[in-house]
């Protein structure tokens, strides 16, 4: 049975994809590309963002794997985008891929921020931890430079047009690869990650 601190810790992951995502299209609008706009994704309506997969199957996998005690990660539908369109031909890629993550990041941040300088009572800390901690979390994790995550963007847009045969491998097996990752040992080294960067933050060791 799934506890309460498991239950706010999934709406607070499926809200953080959700803003995360609305980021990434909102760069894509400010860089001349309407796509996400048109297709009605430039939303915070949830239910727009569902990945059947991402959103429902592999957060439950990993909370029978985890025996609901978590921790837990997964992805929304991507917002679509066309590069064609941004203004910036060059850079436009990694500016959207990087709106995510920096999103994240400034979320985990605010909150942690509180936790560190105001007096919570102990309900509040823990929610306000619990949000902070799953924003660092899934920044780092869309860092990682493997496909379908953020980090793959702006790894391909730094390298070029070099390393073409390296790219099409990611393109093609990088879904396998990244989950083969997370399973065997990514998980945890991206809450280790967020962990690091919630002590930082907050001067405290997080744990509820």
């Amino acid at each position: 049975m799934i506890d309460m601190i498991t239950a706010f810790s999934l709406i607070v992951l499926f809200l953080s994809i959700v803003i995360h995502e609305l980021a990434h299209g909102s760069v894509a609008l400010h860089l001349g590309d309407q796509t996400a706009k048109e297709a009605g994704r430039l939303t915070l309506n949830p239910l727009k963002h569902i990945d059947p997969v991402g959103t429902i199957l592999f957060p439950l996998i990993l909370l029978v794997v985890t025996m609901g005690k978590g921790p837990i990660l997964g992805w929304a539908k991507p917002v679509p985008i066309n590069p064609f369109n941004f203004r910036d031909k060059k850079w436009g890629i990694l500016k959207v891929a990087v709106a995510g993550p920096c999103t994240n990041l400034l979320i985990a941040v605010i909150f942690g921020l509180i936790v560190r300088f105001f007096n919570l009572p102990s309900t509040y800390l823990i929610l306000f931890s619990i949000i902070a901690i799953y924003n660092f979390a899934w920044a780092i994790f869309n860092l990682i430079p493997i496909p379908p995550a953020d980090g793959s963007h702006i790894l391909f847009t730094l390298l070029g047009n070099r390393f073409s045969n390296f790219k099409i491998l990611l393109q093609q097996y990088g879904f396998l690869i990244l989950i083969f990752f997370l399973f065997f040992g990514g998980l945890n080294l991206v809450f280790f990650g967020a962990n690091l960067l919630f002590y930082f933050t907050t001067g405290r060791v997080f744990s509820i």
